[in-house]
């Protein structure tokens, strides 16, 4: 997918991007390249990201591959500081991305199943933004977006784990974006709903596939690159005067 100059041309701009080994991460990460952007891709898994970087290069882009485990602040600060030196110190996008599920009815759910969607969704993106920020383009160019989900905004049966997790990255952004105005860096979350790993339990279960699907007006998932093109949006100048806000890119979903 081609996104062009003009607006929506990243040229330049570093971004890192999070538990983008797959998935809806690994497409962000393709179209931040696809727009001019060298990008980091990070995830848990070392040698996923690092395919992930290797096609971007094959592609004509620029990025680099490495290991990162949200929840460990080091290699947090770490990886901020090599994505900023993607772009002469200066880091202009993150994406905080990476994420679990571990589905449970509440009454089943132990503590630290609760506490690992807690530490990877939230802790996660706390740490990754405290380490981006001393790196972030104050000029205007910085952006940071966090990936949310439907489960934040209205809840989700047997996910009361992942749905508190993606509310409080809504809280964090809100306040965020109201905090960080004043350094002209802008702050959103979206919340997309594609065919990923993460969502195959249920696209695989024909009982919840197709209640899923009715309830989708457009009735059927999106592939994650679809979704994409919302963050390469929210990270251009076409958004310069966005903030606060959570995109819904679902399918109708939420309205």
């Amino acid at each position: 997918m081609t996104y062009g100059n003009g607006l929506f041309d990243l040229t330049g701009r570093s971004a890192l991007v999070t538990g983008a080994a797959g998935g809806i991460g690994a497409a962000v990460a393709r179209a931040l390249a696809a727009a001019g952007a060298p990008v980091l891709v990070t995830d848990v898994d070392p040698a996923a990201a690092a395919a992930v970087a290797e096609r971007i290069t094959a592609d004509g882009g620029k990025a680099d591959g490495v290991a990162l485990d949200v929840r460990d602040r080091d290699a947090a600060g770490e990886a901020a500081a090599r994505a900023a030196a993607l772009s002469d110190g200066r880091l202009h996008v993150l994406v905080n991305n990476a994420g679990v599920t571990a589905p449970a009815m509440f009454a089943d759910i132990d503590e630290d199943s609760f506490q690992k969607v807690l530490d990877i969704h939230l802790l996660g993106a706390f740490h990754c933004t405290q380490a981006a920020l001393p790196y972030l383009a104050t000029d205007g160019t910085g952006r940071i977006i966090n990936v949310t989900s439907a489960a934040g905004l209205t809840g989700t049966l047997g996910q009361v784990n992942y749905s508190a997790a993606k509310a409080g990255v809504i809280g964090m952004t809100k306040s965020l974006a109201r905090e960080l105005a004043r350094r002209k860096i802008l702050v959103n979350a979206l919340a997309p709903l594609a065919a990923t790993p993460m969502t195959q339990t249920i696209r695989t279960d024909e009982k919840f596939s197709q209640q899923m699907l009715a309830r989708i007006p457009l009735r059927r998932w999106a592939e994650p690159e679809e979704v994409a093109g919302a963050f390469v949006f929210l990270a251009s100048d076409a958004a310069s005067y966005v903030t606060g806000q959570v995109l819904a890119v679902d399918g109708g979903l939420v309205m």
